[in-house]
């Protein structure tokens, strides 16, 4: 039944291949390896023969026809990487030196797609080069170098260039913000750099990563012209901004986008605030503080934190204290209900991203360069956030509030 519609030249190529098989029988699956890589030398070689017979206008020794000045010049070794192993070609060259193949291209030295997928999808896992070179030697018999990995994977710059670059919705419900540090190559010296994140989640509760951009060191200037970044690709406003405790942050969200409401991430001053807390203490202390960000109101809140204030200044002072000076940043949650709340109240939904990426790049201590950071991320992100689909479960009630909330900065 499968074969009855079989094509004619389908048919002929079965023909070819059992005759094949009945002269050379297959006893493995290397035989059939290196069937498949002589079949497709043969193939290769024969189109490249005719994209040149078609170029010259005659074919081979068919002198009658000739009606060029331009001929035939011998041919030129090639060997192309695949995923039946590596193979010679033999390119037809021309006298004048004008043919140009497009079967294989000049410079071309892998034969699919398929190849460079395989290269980029490992890269995207965290594979180190050398991860990937015995990766193809062990299943292909492959030798890929260095400098080969490196020019696939410079492929995806100008797709990352213009990733950043494209053009963004007019409004977002909230968008989070954080920085993640890596170790890279500069000027002959390993500095940290940090590589800042923007997380939004749109108006139908869908979430995406709107930008990675690599700088010097985590400063509010750097977020600043990531902010003026954003408005140039058409964001109008951001109703909420989830972000970590740094300083200057709050001014330069306010200098581009003034109507933001800006909420600092509670588990970060949680981390900030307790980490010098003795063991013995820390898990009192901890009840007392969830007292604060857990109440039910504001107003509540500061109750207990005056409270927490009494039992804990002589041991701890600077805790409330540094709640009090972060109040107004901290404080922003809640105004809202509860899932609203559980949305914005931390950053997990850029840690968890973070993190992620973390274990990408664990095996990378040091990028020789930013490019090299830059592209591994991308392509880390493009396979982190294949599994983010849909919207938000609870997005319907969270919509309904943030429309109540927000009524006169809505879209007509």
């Amino acid at each position: 039944m499968g074969r009855r519609n079989e094509t004619p030249e389908k048919k002929a190529l079965r023909e070819m291949t059992r005759e094949y098989l009945k002269q050379h029988p297959l006893k493995d699956g290397n035989d059939v390896k290196d069937m498949m890589r002589e079949m497709l030398s043969v193939v290769l070689d024969g189109s490249l023969d005719g994209e040149l017979e078609e170029e010259l206008g005659y074919s081979k020794y068919d002198y009658k026809n000739k009606d060029t000045e331009n001929s035939r010049n011998g041919y030129s070794k090639k060997t192309m990487h695949t995923s039946y192993g590596d193979l010679d070609i033999n390119v037809p060259r021309d006298r004048n030196g004008e043919f140009e193949p497009q079967m294989i291209k000049k410079h071309q030295n892998t034969i699919t797609q398929d190849m460079e997928e395989k290269i980029l999808s490992m890269y995207a896992k965290g594979m180190t080069t050398s991860d990937i070179e015995s990766h193809f030697q062990d299943l292909y018999g492959i030798d890929v170098s260095d400098s080969t990995i490196s020019r696939i994977t410079d492929k995806i710059l100008p797709i990352v260039k213009e990733w950043q670059e494209r053009p963004l919705e007019s409004l977002y419900a909230v968008v989070f913000m954080d920085a993640i540090h890596f170790h890279v190559r500069s000027e002959g010296r390993i500095v940290k750099k940090a590589v800042y994140i923007a997380i939004g989640i749109n108006m139908d509760g869908i979430k995406e990563v709107l930008g990675m951009y690599v700088g010097e060191n985590e400063s509010a200037k750097f977020w600043l012209s990531i902010m003026n970044g954003l408005k140039n690709r058409d964001v109008e406003d951001i109703l909420i901004a989830s972000v970590d405790g740094l300083s200057g942050f709050p001014q330069a969200i306010e200098a581009v986008f003034p109507k933001t409401e800006l909420q600092q991430c509670i588990i970060h001053q949680i981390r900030n605030t307790t980490k010098f807390v003795s063991y013995k203490d820390i898990k009192p202390l901890m009840v007392d503080l969830k007292r604060v960000y857990a109440a039910p109101t504001e107003a509540i809140a500061l109750s207990e934190l005056e409270m927490f204030e009494e039992k804990w200044r002589l041991k701890y002072p600077k805790i409330a204290k540094s709640w009090r000076d972060n109040w107004a940043n901290l404080s922003t949650y809640f105004k809202y209900p509860e899932e609203v709340r559980k949305l914005i109240y931390t950053t997990n939904t850029i840690e968890g991203f973070n993190r992620q990426l973390r274990k990408v790049t664990k095996s990378k201590t040091v990028f020789p360069n930013d490019d090299s950071l830059l592209k591994m991320l991308y392509l880390a992100m493009m396979d982190i956030t294949k599994k983010w689909t849909g919207r938000r479960q609870d997005w319907g009630k969270i919509h309904s509030q943030l429309v109540i909330f927000f009524e006169d900065r809505m879209p007509e």
